[in-house]
């Protein structure tokens, strides 16, 4: 075995799992079912595979520049075509086929001998920054800086490592692996690339593995959901003294924010971790003017289906309660009117611990060192795991902060052992040919 899979304390974990909204649980009590520490060993022994391995260490440079390239080209909400284009083009110089789907992904599929099954594995093209957000990446000691760096282009040079590795060193599985660099993946992106992969005729998935993020001990099975909505409440608008009395949409959205956070901040108080929050507002044209709309962006999360839909209903009963109670106090004009557009809907789910690809991934953190911890959060994995399709995201490696933040960075502290416990995991999920 590789002095790369010499057992080493866990190392005290960065932050970067917070900030991103995920929760860790220890996994060191769970004992991994003997035959897939087994499965895992007779991967990790085989020549090839080890040889495969080594070479990861041996192309830090290569992938410092790759991350660097990539981190630099924008890839804002929406507007992902040229870093996908790029992309595609990375893969195509691999000598690998490789294409945009309908809504933008880049795919690139390595068959397999049977052809049975397919195991999608996928890194996020989209970063949180709007467009004209300086990409540029700098360096601070061992620290690569630069928003997105770490969430998620770090995640596509981790796959396009193993594309190029499994070519060079002959590594065929049983089963087909469909490599994808997704859209839309943050923010009000909704999911939608992968969403696009799960439509009905698109390509059929049995397995999925998101990588994003950093470190290499995450390994995601509870799927967090959420709903997004705007929220417009409408008047006829007007001077602030001429107009007077008519409906006031800020003073009705004031309202709704207020009885929501009251009522929703008590049911959060018990049962499964449920969260809430205001994130944008916006509207009217001057400080003297009545406005004729308000706005606002409202985020709604829940570990259970049933507690998110329970916390729906609160919200929208304050929305439509405000709503009265401000056309009620209305001295003039016609009455205010509210749209309540939803904007993002991200499903849940649980995949058991039992879970082949589960019990693989522990086996896989093992592997290279590291105990595994158990997370939940939202990720492209959301999808698969509400479809009841085995699903789990892991991080790419190395140490990250500060992710959504303009200051966000990545260093490469043990990076390739990353990237060797995702080689290891997609082997084994996609059934390596020994």
């Amino acid at each position: 075995m590789p002095q790369s899979f010499s057992k080493r304390a866990l190392p005290l974990l960065v932050t970067a799992a917070a900030l991103l909204g995920w929760s860790l649980t220890s996994a060191q009590n769970l004992d991994v079912l003997p035959e897939y520490q087994a499965e895992l060993d007779a991967i990790a022994a085989d020549p090839r595979v080890k040889a495969a391995l080594d070479d990861v260490l041996a192309m830090d440079p290569e992938n410092e520049q790759r991350l660097i390239e990539l981190t630099e080209i924008e890839a804002p909400p929406f507007k992902e075509e040229k870093r996908a284009a790029h992309y595609l083009g990375m893969i195509r110089g691999l000598g690998l086929d490789a294409e945009l789907d309908g809504i933008g992904n880049v795919l690139a599929r390595i068959p397999g001998s049977s052809g049975e099954r397919t195991v999608a594995v996928v890194a996020h093209l989209d970063t949180v920054f709007p467009e004209g957000t300086d990409v540029t990446v700098r360096r601070d000691g061992d620290r690569l800086m630069a928003p997105g760096i770490a969430d998620d282009t770090r995640g596509l040079v981790t796959i396009l490592t193993i594309m190029e590795l499994m070519g060079r060193h002959g590594l065929t599985t049983r089963d087909d692996i469909l490599f994808v660099g997704s859209v839309g993946e943050e923010g009000l992106g909704d999911l939608r690339g992968v969403k696009h992969l799960f439509r009905d005729g698109g390509p059929t998935i049995d397995a999925f593995i998101a990588i994003d993020g950093t470190g290499s001990t995450r390994v995601l099975n509870h799927a967090i959901g959420s709903h997004r909505y705007r929220v417009t409440f409408i008047g006829p608008g007007g001077h602030s003294w001429g107009a007077f009395g008519l409906g006031n949409p800020a003073h009705a959205m004031a309202r709704a924010i207020r009885l929501f956070d009251d009522r929703a901040g008590e049911y959060v108080t018990g049962g499964a971790r449920t969260t809430y929050n205001i994130g944008r507002i916006g509207g009217g044209t001057s400080v003297n003017a009545i406005p004729f709309e308000s706005w606002m962006e409202v985020d709604m999360r829940s570990m259970e289906p049933e507690r998110l839909l329970e916390i729906d209903e609160i919200f929208q009963a304050a929305m439509e309660e405000a709503l009265a109670e401000q056309n009620g106090l209305r001295r003039d004009g016609e009455e205010l009117t509210v749209e309540i557009d939803m904007i993002g809907n991200r499903p849940s789910g649980l995949v058991p611990v039992e879970t082949p690809l589960i019990q693989r991934a522990f086996a896989a953190t093992r592997a290279v060192g590291f105990e595994p911890e158990l997370s939940m959060g939202s990720t492209d994995s959301n999808v698969a795991i509400a479809l009841g399709i085995p699903a789990t995201t892991i991080g790419s490696g190395g140490e990250g902060f500060g992710a959504h933040s303009l200051g966000e960075w990545w260093a490469n502290r043990d990076g390739h052992l990353g990237i060797h416990r995702a080689m290891l995991l997609v082997l084994a999920e996609a059934a390596l040919e020994l």
